[in-house]
């Protein structure tokens, strides 16, 4: 994937949708697009162009080495930095990286559903 943000955020938007029960819209504002399932966040995809990034939930230790092994992984703009991140532009940041970052996401929101909200499984 090259450094472009906009690819990154395309990419998110694509892994997102393809995922059973995805919703998304901009409850919060124009410049988010929030990615849902059965009602819970699990991607922000932010539209400001100055600030290319998405932003996922992640395990907490997993989060920690993100971070410290790339260097436009930062911990979650907008929500709680232990449990998520924000992925921008920059080195490292590859397309499958991306697509893992939201589906892991996906998926921890899921398992923490009660069984009756859960999508089917992809």
């Amino acid at each position: 994937m090259s450094a472009a943000g906009d690819r990154l955020q395309d990419t998110a938007r694509q892994a997102a949708l393809a995922l059973p029960g995805t919703d998304h819209g901009y409850p919060f504002t124009q410049h988010l697009d929030v990615y849902k399932v059965a009602g819970k966040v699990f991607l922000i995809v932010t539209d400001d162009p100055d600030e290319q990034i998405i932003t996922v939930k992640c395990e907490p230790e997993h989060a920690r080495a993100l971070v410290h092994t790339h260097a436009s992984i930062t911990p979650g703009h907008y929500l709680d930095g232990r449990h998520w991140i924000s992925l921008g532009p920059g080195p490292g940041i590859t397309r499958r990286l991306v697509i893992g970052a939201v589906e892991d996401s996906y998926d921890l929101v899921v398992a923490r559903l009660p069984g009756r909200d859960r999508p089917r499984t992809r």
